[in-house]
């Protein structure tokens, strides 16, 4: 493994991370207030989305057989 496979890995579960944590957000129902407005529920869903997303992308591009370089 070189070190892009290790960075494009670290990303990607950083990314799994915060995809986690706004789906913990929208399942316990937790209220977020940013200087007294109050965050929507879709927008964590929007997030958990686009961070799954990029997360299962880094892990794909990681595992690829086409490496070049």
């Amino acid at each position: 493994m070189n070190f892009k496979n290790i960075g494009l890995r670290i990303s990607g579960t950083i990314f799994g991370i915060v995809s986690v944590l706004h789906l913990l957000r929208v399942v316990s129902v937790v209220s977020v207030t940013i200087g007294g407005w109050q965050l929507p529920m879709w927008v964590n869903m929007m997030g958990f989305l686009a961070a799954g997303f990029l997360s299962g992308g880094l892990w794909w591009l990681s595992c690829s057989k086409n490496e070049q370089g």
